[in-house]
């Protein structure tokens, strides 16, 4: 070969990719590099020996001397053939294994100096008990691989070289070129074996791990294919029986709602969690219901959803003047609000409290505010309500929790932005559930309301775009922080000029529709309605005028259903017929001039009333008497009154000492409701004086205002209330405190025109104008 056997052999070098061949192994290559088909030719023309060594690394096309590794196997060629896609397939036969010593220059191949490396068959006890050993290990490879039949066991059982049966079971096992080659490395057979064992050991390990999760896993898939089989076999079960389709038809049902809903990220998430938890639920579960109540509740909420406003200014005036007539001021701040909305864009939704007596028509104007901006309109009653959570929700952990008044209401709403309409504000009350008006300062702050929290529905709410209305007879029954958040707009009662255009325009054309009645069938005369108003209701509002009305109507109908007429007329004498003897007189004040009897105005939560105080002088042990239905301000009143009489008796020509001889009795008759604030001070004081000096009290004057000790007549409230009970009542002059002069300016114009008010400020001016002297009693 041209060097020494001593400085080795020169070999042509076929490097191997991803292989690596012991001795005494015969296998096929398929051999494609240029190079390696070169170095096989070359082998062949020689002495059919060729030098196979492994790469380290298999990607490597055209590997340099660091990429082979320097121990092969020296093979011998048997056999060659060409196949038809350019490869040659060879048969070899592992012959020894060598050593490379060096690389020759050679450019078509590789060619190598190496040096044949020779076992020594050692026979020694140990490597016998190390064969065994590694046969036994074998054995339990076999078993748990799949990749080796046992049929190689008995092969390689009949091996007694110890090194070639290292070799045999090495190829056998699938390890790394690294581990491979290792052993191809390990000259000492005792060695060689040892790590053949190990090798064993670390695979069998292997092994049984790769067996333990096989049947882990082999378990968790059946079961969820046992699962998903009860699934389909209930779902059929239910099919069949016409059910729906158990939880998973449920849960499904809210996936594809909250797919169709705009729902912001904090709510989105919620749900999800919410439904993922149904979802892991047992469907006997009672906590399931809970959690579908909750998630439904989520999902109907409006948290996106808002009515376009209809900012025409000039529409909204025609549908406010079309549903009401007068209440102007209500009117114009709907308009203002519309006339911001307009400028602004975007604006916190106001918070107006409509303060009137019943049926002035506060809770149809919130309606009707709604109409004219287009919104949706809802309305819950505050009347009666004691408990918190009516306000603020139950927690979910109570049994039947719901949300508060507020959500319910937002949900029938349906938008973001409705007129919603808090009734009878000044009804609420509170006990050991809680203050729910303290709730309502929450909902009623523009600067809070934008994360109004319900304890039910837990993830805040914006009201801010609500626009609150709220009602009540009166403001003290209102709590101070609550009255501070609302604008208020105060509704007085109706005129009777005002009643008569109401009953005309609204009243009457409404019954006639709601009893089925045809305008030509029945026509009310504009006297008869105002007999009806007059002589048939005594109230600041309307309601019980359209009860009369509709007492008509209803009659006229059984009239027109019997078939005594077809078409009728009523007119101002024809009422008493239809509805009876008149219930008041119209006009009380007709009456002779009295002594010791004057009529006060009150103000009561109905509006203004009359209020007849009357006062007898009897002999006696100078007893004072209160009767009627007083409150402790109008007996306040009362002995104030009396004092100031008594200061004043010998001025007024009354005997010094008529309160020892004389019992004194003033009664004010059953029905007087007690007032807010005091204002029967010189009422009371004139009719004292009036009984004590015998003089007549003005049959024209009625009077309102509070007494001081020396006389002075302080103000008082409700002035325009007062004046149309007096109006209604027919009296031609109002005596009034002074210091309410600047609140005639809220009086009607009708009322202004037909009473004359005086203002007084000392109670000498009250007895000049209602005293008169008379010089023959009637």
């Amino acid at each position: 070969m041209g060097l020494s056997k001593a400085k080795g052999r020169r070999f042509p070098l076929l490097p191997l990719r991803g292989l690596l061949v012991y001795p005494s192994m015969v296998l096929h290559l398929d051999v494609g590099r240029e190079k390696s088909v070169k170095a096989l030719e070359k082998a062949m023309v020689d002495d059919n020996l060729i030098l196979l060594c492994s790469q380290s690394e298999v990607n490597i096309e055209e590997p340099t001397h660091d990429d082979i590794f320097r121990i092969g196997t020296v093979a011998n060629v048997r056999q060659m053939l060409k196949l038809p896609n350019g490869t040659i397939r060879v048969l070899v036969e592992g012959m020894e294994r060598a050593e490379i010593i060096q690389y020759t220059d050679n450019e078509e191949y590789y060619e190598v100096l190496a040096r044949e490396l020779h076992e020594e068959d050692s026979g020694n006890p140990e490597v016998d008990a190390l064969m065994r050993t590694v046969l036994s290990q074998f054995e339990h490879y076999i078993n748990l691989s799949k990749k080796v039949t046992p049929e190689t066991l008995a092969a390689v059982s009949d091996i007694e070289e110890p090194g070639r049966l290292a070799d045999v079971i090495t190829s056998h096992l699938s390890l790394k070129i690294k581990d491979k080659q290792e052993i191809l490395e390990t000259i000492d057979v005792g060695k060689r074996l040892e790590k053949l064992l190990d090798i064993l050991n670390n695979e069998r390990e292997v092994l049984e791990l790769e067996r333990k999760i096989n049947q882990r896993v082999k378990k968790q898939m059946e079961k969820t294919q046992k699962e998903y089989y009860l699934r389909e076999q209930m779902k059929a079960i239910q099919k069949e029986l016409g059910e729906k389709e158990g939880r998973a038809g449920e849960v499904e049902e809210l996936r594809e709602q909250m797919a169709k809903q705009e729902l912001p990220e904090r709510v989105k998430e919620k749900v999800e969690k919410e439904i993922d938890r149904l979802e892991k639920m047992p469907a006997s579960s009672a906590e399931g219901g809970v959690i579908r109540n909750y998630v439904d509740w989520l999902l109907a909420l409006p948290w996106s959803t808002k009515t376009e406003d209809d900012l025409d200014i000039h529409k909204a005036e025609q549908v406010l003047n079309e549903d009401h007539y007068s209440l102007d001021k209500p009117k114009e701040r709907v308009l203002e609000y519309l006339a911001v909305q307009q400028l602004v864009k975007k604006m916190k939704g106001p918070i107006l409290c409509l303060v009137g007596p019943p049926g002035v028509g506060k809770t149809s104007l919130a309606r009707s505010i709604a109409r004219s901006l287009n919104r949706k309109f809802v309305r819950i009653s505050l009347g009666g309500v004691r408990d918190e959570a009516e306000i603020r929700g139950h927690r979910r952990t109570y049994v039947g929790a719901m949300p508060g008044r507020i959500i319910q209401g937002m949900k029938t709403a349906g938008a973001l932005n409705p007129v919603f309409l808090l009734d009878e504000i000044d009804k609420m009350a509170s006990d050991f559930r809680g203050d729910p008006s303290a709730a309502l300062l929450e909902v009623l702050d523009p600067e809070q309301n934008n994360t109004f929290s319900d304890h039910f529905i837990e993830i805040p709410f914006d009201l801010s775009q609500v626009m609150f209305i709220t009602t009540a007879n009166v403001i003290h029954n209102i709590p101070r922080p609550l009255l501070d958040r609302m604008e208020v707009l105060n509704i007085p009662g109706y005129t009777e000029l005002e009643k008569l255009q109401i009953a005309k325009r609204y009243l009457l054309p409404k019954q006639k529709r709601e009893h089925g009645l045809q305008d030509e069938q029945l026509q009310i005369g504009e006297d008869a309605l105002l007999k009806v108003v007059r002589e048939y209701t005594r109230e600041s509002g309307v309601r019980n005028l359209e009860q009369q009305v509709a007492a008509l109507c209803r009659k006229a109908a059984k009239k027109i259903v019997s078939g005594e007429s077809e078409t009728i007329a009523i007119g101002p004498d024809d009422v008493k017929d239809y509805l009876g003897a008149p219930k008041f007189r119209h006009g009380v004040a007709d009456l002779e001039d009295q002594i010791g009897t004057v009529t006060g105005l009150a103000w009561t939560e109905v509006g203004g009333e009359t209020l007849i105080i009357e006062v007898t002088v009897v002999p006696g042990s100078g007893k004072l008497t209160l009767t009627g239905q007083l409150g402790d301000v109008m007996k306040e009143s009362a002995q104030a009154a009396f004092s100031y009489t008594r200061s004043r008796a010998a001025e007024l020509g009354i005997d010094p000492e008529f309160h020892e001889k004389n019992d004194i009795h003033i009664h004010i008759p059953e029905g007087a409701i007690p007032k807010d604030g005091p204002s029967a001070g010189i009422t009371i004081a004139t009719a004292l004086i009036s009984a004590l000096t015998k003089k007549h009290v003005s049959k024209h004057v009625a009077m309102t205002g509070e007494i001081t000790l020396r006389g002075r007549v302080l103000p008082i409230g409700g002035l325009k209330e007062k004046s149309l009970a007096a109006h209604r009542a027919g009296y031609k002059k109002i005596l009034l405190p002074k210091d309410n002069e600047r609140d005639l300016r809220d009086v009607p114009d009708s009322v202004r025109d037909e009473v004359e008010f005086i203002p007084v400020s000392h109670m000498d001016q009250v007895l000049k104008h209602a005293l008169v002297e008379q010089t023959e009693v009637h």
